[in-house]
């Protein structure tokens, strides 16, 4: 097992480097597993993965059955984290909703410091935490910028080294509250002391999402700037980057593809009356017993 240290150290440094980081959801430590090992050649001697892993709280309450409204608090989602960590090497970036009241902040701060966690990212909502994706059919309510700056101030003084990356994450768009205002919290993050900036959009044609970055990019070009193509699809990775982002999460996609699939296996032996016609989609016997190290 990778010490602390030596786990959250690739962040920052890939994050510096001049390529644009692939990171992919995972929800449980055969998922990490999967996401670690994933590797395609797209050329003679050149080959692509994942740079990282993103711990979404939405996928956590999910896969337990419960509401996407902030329900779990890291407390309840580090034994899932450390038990990733026993599996899979690659740097992790927290999902930590809206970071709850600045003074348990603070102390969840230290938590995933020594549990050896990369990044958190922090939203700048407040209220009762609803999904981003449902934008404005809800109720959901911005932070003030001194308020969230402040919350964001106290999680980077209670980190005990400077490891641990601090991403603030922006809704304005999410609520339509337009880019100046997006623009103007983002600045003003950074200068609280976010080392990086997650930006958050639900348009489908990702306009907003590139003209957001064109425009940050001119105030800010070396601080890294993350985006989530949840609604965005049809943006390849390339386009993401030249567009200026330091990194893509795929936020949910593995918990999503595994749950229809299991619902329409579940579907389908009832159907049948027996498994045959769902073997060519289940993973081979022999390959889950290579999966897992020591199983054979």
């Amino acid at each position: 097992m990778m010490d602390t240290e030596a786990r959250r150290r690739p962040l920052s440094a890939l994050l510096d480097s001049n390529r644009c980081l692939r990171v992919l959801e995972a929800h449980s430590p055969i998922s990490a597993l999967l996401a670690q090992r994933a590797r395609l050649e797209i050329s003679p001697g050149h080959t692509v993965g994942y740079d990282a892993i993103w711990s979404s709280s939405l996928t956590d309450s999910t896969q337990r059955g419960l509401p996407d409204i902030e329900i779990l608090s890291p407390s309840n989602r580090l034994p899932g984290i450390r038990e990733i960590f026993d599996v899979c090497s690659l740097p992790l970036i927290f999902d930590a909703d809206t970071g709850g009241k600045a003074e348990h902040f603070a102390i969840h701060i230290k938590m995933l410091e020594r549990a050896g966690v990369s990044a958190v990212v922090i939203e700048d909502k407040c209220g009762l935490k609803k999904n981003s994706l449902l934008g404005i059919e809800v109720d959901q309510a911005q932070e003030s910028i001194e308020a969230f700056c402040a919350k964001l101030q106290a999680g980077c003084t209670s980190r005990t080294g400077s490891g641990l990356m601090m991403i603030a994450r922006c809704e304005s768009l999410i609520l339509d509250r337009g880019m100046e205002e997006a623009m103007a919290r983002c600045l003003a993050y950074v200068e609280a002391g976010a080392d990086g900036i997650m930006i958050h959009s639900r348009k489908q044609d990702g306009l907003e999402i590139l003209e957001f970055a064109r425009q940050f990019r001119l105030q800010r070009p070396r601080v890294p700037l993350i985006c989530v193509p949840t609604s965005y699809v049809h943006l390849k990775f390339e386009v993401l980057e030249r567009a200026g982002f330091n990194a893509v999460i795929y936020a949910n996609h593995m918990l999503r593809s595994a749950y229809l699939a299991m619902r329409d296996t579940a579907v389908g032996i009832l159907a049948n009356g027996r498994t045959l016609e769902l073997e060519p989609r289940c993973l081979g016997i022999d390959e889950i017993l290579d999966l897992v190290p020591g199983t054979r």
